[in-house]
C-alpha cells in the first residue's frame, strides 16, 4: 500500500483518490472549497460503478500538513498550473513519483523542470465526473485512466500501473505519453470547444445537431494531423489514425449520458477556462509543424475571446 497525496481535490481528484483509498492506500486530499463539508460529513461518491462513502478521509488545507508521500496525484485545473509547483513541492520526497492527472498538452514538461523527468507520469482520464453539493461527487459514466511515463520508460510504467492494482478503476498503459495526450485532445478540443462556443450545451446536443456533429469529426481529423506531426518531430513512431479515432470517440460519446464538459461548466459559471493547455498549445504546435488547422484556429480564437471576458 502506498501513501498518496491528491493535489486538486475537485471532482476528478476526489473520485480517483477515493477509489485508491477504497483499495487500501493511505490517501490524503488537499482541499479548499469542500474542506468544511468533508470534515463534517465525509466524502461521498455517487457512481455508476458503485457508490462509495468515506466517513473520515485524510484532508488538509495545506500541503505541508501532508508531507512527503510515495505518489502525488495532481488533479488541478490547467488554469492553476502556475500554482502547481508550490502546492506539490511539500509532498515530494526523494522517491516520490508524480502523476499529472490534468487536461492539456505540455504540462508534464513543466513538472519535469521542477521535479525531474524520471518521476513524472501523465494520466488521461476518459470519464464523466461532476461535482455535486460540497463533499459529493457524481461519477456519471466511463472512468478508465490511461497512464504514461514522460520518458516512456516501460519499467516505470509498470510501477505506476501497480498503484491501481485492486482499485475499482480500469487502467491502460500509454507506451507513448505524447501520443496519449494527443489522443485525449481529440475528445477535449471538439467537445469542450463546441460545448462552449455553441452557447453552453451538453454533449448529446452537439451530436444531435448535424453541423456540430460534422465539426466534431473535422476537428478530430485536424488534431490527429497536428499530433502526428508533433510525434514525428519528437522522433516517436507512434501515430494517430484520425478517421478511426473520430469514429470511436463519436460512438463512445453518443453512448454516454448527456454530459457537461468541465470547460463548459466553467464557461456558464463565469470561471476561467483551460484554454491555454487544451487549445492554445496544440494550435502553436500545429503552426510550428506547418499543419493546416483552420477549424482549430477558429475555435481557439473563439475560446480565447470568451475566456478573456470571463477573466
Amino acid at each position: 500500500m502506498s501513501r498518496v497525496a491528491v493535489i486538486g481535490a475537485g471532482a476528478v481528484g476526489c473520485y480517483y483518490g477515493a477509489r485508491l483509498a477504497e483499495a487500501g492506500h493511505e490517501v490524503h486530499f488537499l482541499m479548499r472549497r469542500d474542506y468544511e463539508a468533508v470534515q463534517a460529513r465525509g466524502l461521498s461518491i455517487v457512481s455508476k460503478d458503485g457508490d462509495l462513502y468515506i466517513a473520515h478521509p485524510h484532508i488538509a488545507r495545506d500541503a505541508s500538513a501532508i508531507g512527503p508521500v510515495d505518489w502525488v496525484i495532481c488533479a488541478l485545473k490547467a488554469t492553476a498550473i502556475e500554482e502547481a509547483r508550490a502546492l506539490v513541492a511539500p509532498c515530494v520526497g526523494a522517491s516520490t513519483r508524480i502523476l499529472v492527472l490534468m487536461n492539456g498538452l505540455g504540462l508534464e514538461d513543466r513538472f519535469a523542470v521542477w521535479f525531474g523527468a524520471e518521476r513524472i507520469f501523465g494520466g488521461l482520464a476518459f470519464t464523466c465526473i461532476n461535482r455535486g453539493e460540497p463533499g459529493v461527487v457524481h461519477h456519471i459514466d466511463y472512468g478508465p485512466v490511461t497512464v504514461g511515463h514522460l520518458k516512456d520508460d516501460p519499467a516505470e510504467l509498470d510501477t505506476a500501473l501497480a498503484l491501481w492494482s485492486g482499485a475499482k478503476v480500469e487502467t491502460a498503459r500509454a507506451e507513448s505519453l505524447l501520443a496519449g495526450r494527443w489522443t485525449k485532445l481529440c475528445w477535449n478540443i471538439p467537445f469542450n470547444g463546441l460545448a462552449v462556443t455553441a452557447g453552453g450545451i451538453t454533449t448529446d446536443r452537439i451530436l444531435a445537431d448535424p453541423s456540430l456533429r460534422a465539426a466534431v469529426s473535422a476537428l478530430i481529423l485536424e488534431v490527429a494531423a497536428a499530433g502526428n506531426a508533433d510525434l514525428d518531430a519528437h522522433g516517436s513512431p507512434a501515430r494517430l489514425d484520425g478517421a478511426a479515432v473520430a469514429r470511436s470517440m463519436v460512438a463512445a460519446t453518443e453512448a454516454m449520458a448527456a454530459y457537461r464538459p468541465s470547460t463548459m461548466i466553467d464557461f456558464v459559471e463565469g470561471q476561467p477556462m483551460e484554454v491555454e493547455a487544451i487549445f492554445e498549445e496544440p494550435l502553436r504546435r500545429a503552426s510550428a509543424h506547418r499543419v493546416a488547422t483552420p477549424l482549430l484556429s477558429l475555435v481557439t480564437g473563439q475560446m480565447r475571446s470568451l475566456n478573456a471576458r470571463a477573466r
